[in-house]
């Protein structure tokens, strides 16, 4: 596939590489404005290919020379590479080119982060540094010579040599380019060692800016940990000497995979107790885990093109969200999965970014790094599980890596070894990676002569391009309570396969109350008539966990519904149900804070819009502001004990069990500061001994009398800490009132703190305002006019980081028509742009059809 940088890429017209690599040599000569780079490639023709012509891919580079097997070559440069005549056996490609890290603000390929070099090359940035087939099927070893004055050098694999000046590394594993990676820079390591099973001795360094090497030990750690869990769980090994990691504080996305040599954010590495919140630990914990999984879910096995990309992503997420679970609550990780996972994802199915999890056709494939891919992905990863069973999964993944080492797959490779090894034909299962859109699935019930019968129906709604949809197979977990809280029925499996199904159980004495979708089996919408006792009931009794929640949050967006829409009172059987989770020492802190949090606007604004409602952002953040207020005055009497009672004693530990704690005390101030006004939360920022405490005050401070002077002692504390201080941006556009949020973001973006090509702090001001709903979608479309400003703005300078924040207009059609029509406009103005990238082009063509 060699398209123009505007053409349109499909899945149907992929073609082999009409040549192989056996060998890459690369040297780099490193200057900040004139970077040499040459490299000796060992090519041979393919014999699978169609097409025998010689392209090799390049961008922004000045060729100096290029020569095969030591004679000038003849080549013709184009738009997005060059092609040349070359002999019809193998052959070596020498060429050397001059590229500028010091102006690449886009941050792909080889660039400069306060001083440091490094190298960002997924998905295509290594066309960037030299010519060469930059396509994941493309793999081959790769050695690498740096010529420096900076006083560490590191790429890929294992050191191989070094003396004044230069280093040599090697990695033996054929590899695609996008896996390449180069930093160099002022260093310091934090070292550790980590011994496999088989007896090998991995030295492990995490590499950060001088004075950062104390904010390193938790990511270590969470290394090991990993390291030792997919031993166990997945019987992997490492397979390297040594493992690197790099913090880098100019990063567009949250780490990189780089075999041997993971370059991380530094948001995602650096923690200390002072500087770092529980939720960032355990994100930090989750990405390390994330990146070290792919050295096998990714890099010895990857993906055959960019279509394939769910195959790595959607198994390496499974992979990381069970770690998680296993070293944390794994009830309160299925909880935040499942948040996050409707948050974004089904927010993405519900639009005009709606693609399936395996894409047909992309313009930028940048564009494709969505949740649907990820988060989805990973739901289809463990549906698979679900439905093959523990046992026959662990078996098929034995096989995947022992069948596909070395090679770069597809998703029907991957689904042959579940059929190889369980049997099963999953021709059906395949349409979740080619079907778009959230499944429905309606559910009524009847009960007769002590039978009890679950009658399904699925469907899907129309999505960009797919307007008919055929039945899925879906996993239904349910199970059946008594009505005095008894489980008659524990969790069952339904497996779902035609577009409507029932299923009975008979023998039974009493109707029984369903617990339906247990543990979220499925990323489904369910749609059931269930009262408001029947919620309360299942909040209180069922089993499952997950399902307990998701009980608690129905009923709270019932009653938010009926609060929004007919000016209702909040409920009381709601309060008093939330009142006994939160006051019930039997269950785990995390799951009662989680419980406490009421549904976001955003949530009910997309439970307003399947209603057939057009939501209204003011009236629903009165009416969840009033929901707040009134659970705070149910529990008035039990607050500051339940509040004094998660206070943890002595040394702060980012463990599961007091994060646990500090979650739920953190739940308590929010409610006691309605009743306050903030009081009890202005002691604890001035008591506090961790950021957790500290920055928790700190967000319900922002919309109290105390919230000026508490934000300006803040920034006294941490003006000098970059990360803490992304932090101080975000709290305040979220936690503004909707009726100024504008305004508020505009007098921080003229900020002299707002670095704004920096992605952290741009996405700290910038993305986070759009999280606050109401004053983003604020009825005059200041927030539409801020956030494409700086779209507009930022796409001069880094297209990746700017097209990806136009998701936030992907909600658009939930709204009155006068918001929409201001949405379109602003959509329409970045569109006409002088210069705008084909990232940001895409994106909004796609947000406008």
């Amino acid at each position: 596939m060699k398209p123009s940088s505007s053409q349109t890429v499909f899945l149907s017209d992929y073609t082999p590489p009409a040549h192989l690599v056996d060998q890459v040599k690369l040297t780099f000569v490193l200057a900040p404005e004139r970077t040499r780079v040459r490299s000796e490639i060992r090519f041979r023709p393919n014999a699978q290919a169609t097409d025998s012509r010689f392209f090799l891919h390049g961008s922004g580079l000045r060729l100096v020379s290029a020569r095969i097997d030591g004679e000038p070559a003849d080549v013709t440069l184009l738009e997005n590479g060059l092609t040349a005549q070359v002999p019809d056996r193998a052959f070596l490609w020498e060429a050397e080119v001059e590229i500028d890290p010091a102006a690449n603000t886009a941050l792909e390929g080889l660039y400069m982060s306060n001083g440091m070099y490094c190298t960002q090359c997924e998905a295509e940035g290594f066309r960037k540094i030299t010519y060469y087939p930059d396509r994941p099927d493309v793999m081959a070893p790769f050695d690498v010579r740096i010529e420096s004055d900076a006083p560490v050098l590191l790429s890929n694999g294992t050191p191989h040599s070094a003396g004044p000046g230069w280093a040599q590394w090697h990695d033996p594993w054929p590899k695609p380019s996008y896996l390449f990676a180069l930093v160099a820079g002022n260093l310091v390591a934090h070292s550790d060692a980590f011994t496999t099973r088989s007896g090998q001795k991995i030295a492990l360094n995490i590499w950060v800016r001088p004075g950062d090497e104390n904010k390193c030990a938790f990511a270590m750690e969470a290394l090991k940990k990993a390291m030792k869990w997919d031993e166990d769980t997945y019987g992997r090994e490492y397979d390297l000497e040594v493992f690197n990691i790099v913090a880098v504080d100019d990063f567009n996305m949250g780490a990189m995979e780089n075999k041997g040599l993971n370059i991380f954010n530094s948001k995602f590495v650096l923690a200390s107790p002072e500087t770092a919140t529980d939720p960032l630990y355990e994100r930090i914990e989750g990405i390390i885990a994330h990146e070290y999984f792919h050295n096998w879910t990714g890099n010895r096995i990857t993906c055959r093109d960019w279509f394939q990309l769910c195959l790595k992503e959607g198994l390496t997420v499974y992979r990381d969200q069970q770690f998680t679970a296993d070293m944390r609550s794994a009830a309160v990780t299925r909880i935040d999965d499942v948040m996050r996972l409707r948050e974004t994802q089904f927010t993405e199915d519900a639009g005009p970014l709606a693609h399936p999890v395996r894409p047909e056709s992309f313009v930028e494939i940048n564009n494709f790094y969505t949740a649907t891919v990820y988060e989805k992905g990973a739901e289809v990863v463990g549906m698979l599980k679900t439905l093959v069973g523990d046992d026959a999964y662990r078996r098929a993944l034995d096989l995947y890596f022992d069948r596909h080492d070395g090679q770069a797959v597809t998703i029907e490779d991957w689904l042959k070894v579940f059929e190889d090894t369980t049997g099963r034909d999953l021709s059906q299962f395949r349409r979740w990676y080619s079907q778009a859109g959230t499944p429905r699935l309606h559910v009524e019930e009847e009960f007769r002569n002590g039978t009890y019968t679950l009658h399904f129906r699925q469907e899907t709604p129309p999505t960009p391009g797919q307007d008919e949809k055929l039945p899925q197979v879906i996993p239904v977990a349910v199970g059946l309570l008594n009505p005095n809280g008894d489980e008659v029925l524990p969790t069952t499996v339904l497996e779902m396969t035609e577009a409507e199904q029932s299923f009975s159980f008979p023998g039974l004495a009493n109707r029984p109350v369903p617990s339906i979708l247990r543990g979220f089996s499925a990323p489904v919408i369910v749609t059931r008539q269930a009262g408001t006792q029947e919620r309360a009931f299942l909040l209180a009794h069922d089993s499952d966990p997950f399902n307990r929640w998701e009980s608690g949050r129905a009923l709270g967006k019932t009653v938010l519904c009926s609060m929004i829409t007919d000016d209702a009172d909040p409920d009381p059987v709601f309060l008093d149900a939330l009142a006994r989770v939160a006051l019930d020492d039997a269950l785990d802190p995390a799951f009662r804070a989680r419980v406490l949090q009421l549904p976001g606007e955003d949530d009910m604004a997309q439970t307003l819009h399947d209603a057939s409602v057009v939501p209204d952002p003011d009236a629903i953040h009165a009416a969840r502001e009033r929901l707040t207020l009134a659970l705070a005055e149910r529990l008035r009497p039990d607050l500051p004990g339940l509040h004094g009672a998660m206070a943890v004693p002595g040394p702060y530990s980012p463990a599961p069990e007091p994060a646990a704690k500090r979650a739920l005390r953190a739940a308590t101030l929010g409610l006691i500061t309605r009743l306050d006004e903030g009081a009890l939360a202005r002691r604890q920022f001035d008591a506090a001994d961790n950021m957790t405490e500290q920055l928790a005050a700190l967000g319900v401070l922002v919309p109290t009398p105390h919230g000026a002077e508490t934000l300006a002692a803040f920034y006294r504390q941490w003006k000098d800490d970059r990360l803490v201080m992304d932090s101080w941006f975000s709290v305040q556009v979220i936690r503004a009132e909707p009726s100024r949020a504008p305004e508020v973001a505009q007098a921080l973006a003229r900020h002299e703190d707002f670095t704004w090509r920096n992605p952290n702090r741009f996405r700290a001001l910038v993305h986070a305002f759009a999280s606050n709903a109401a004053g983003f979608h604020r009825a005059d479309g200041a927030g539409y006019r801020f956030v494409a400003d700086w779209i507009i703005r930022m796409d001069a300078a880094n297209p990746q980081v700017a097209a990806r924040l136009c998701n936030v207009f992907s909600a658009l059609k939930r709204y009155d028509a006068d918001r929409q029509a201001m949405i379109r406009a602003e959509l329409e103005r970045i569109q006409a742009s002088p210069g705008l990238s084909l990232d940001t082009r895409e994106m909004t063509t796609r947000l406008l059809s």
